[in-house]
């Protein structure tokens, strides 16, 4: 038997050429933040993380590390993340000047964006201390600015004056239902960044995580 050929058949074989191509060409949208880590996963990269001694703060400043970077007119990662932990945020262009935020430390509520901190989840001076003393200034502001892993969050001014640049065994957020999920994202971004941990920070995590 022949095989039907003409017109049709050739606007039948385009089309499905053309879905082809088109279903090889749609973008993936990149996520901002990881997917959620489950304590297993947790201990994995737990277990992988270099255990050491803290090193020296010689030559630490927080020039260091350039951040805000800009991320539009008049507006930079701080809007950014802003923008991404708060409810009816409000914009000036793409500054943040309103909205409702709840800072996951300690529970507080704030409507000021001027009230609301943007915490580093391992504070830069640790980071130094733990390796990050090596890199260049580049990867430095790298850090710094990381959107993608769990690396930035609002919360109150309070909450991330009082953690310093403490590891999870000298502060802890005051709220306990948040210990795990802290737990994972402190070790996920010292998992990425190939950052060290001490041995009391280590002992502290492995806690945190078994109570995921």
């Amino acid at each position: 038997m022949r095989t039907r050929s003409g017109p049709r058949a050739a606007v039948a074989a385009l089309a499905a050429a053309l879905a082809l191509g088109v279903a090889g060409c749609v973008p993936q949208d990149e996520p901002t933040t990881p997917p959620p880590s489950d304590g297993g996963n947790a201990s994995e990269q737990l277990s992988q993380l270099t255990v050491a001694t803290a090193g020296s703060m010689k030559g630490y400043s927080r020039e260091r590390f350039p951040h805000w970077r800009d991320t539009g007119k008049n507006c930079d990662v701080r809007d950014s993340i802003l923008q991404r932990d708060g409810k009816d945020v409000k914009l000036s262009g793409c500054n943040v000047v309103g909205g409702r935020w709840e800072s996951v430390y300690d529970g507080r509520s704030f409507s000021d964006p001027s009230d609301v901190d943007i915490d580093h989840m391992v504070p830069l001076a640790n980071a130094w201390r733990s390796g990050a003393d090596e890199w260049d200034n580049a990867k430095r502001g790298d850090f710094a600015n990381d959107t993608i892993r769990p690396q930035l969050f609002a919360v109150s001014a309070a909450s991330n004056r009082a953690k310093g640049d403490q590891d999870p065994s000298q502060w802890k957020p005051a709220n306990r239902s948040y210990w795990c999920k802290y737990a994972q994202d402190w070790v996920a971004v010292k998992h990425y960044w190939r950052l060290t941990v001490t041995t009391a920070e280590k002992a502290a995590l492995t806690d945190m995580l078994e109570g995921c």
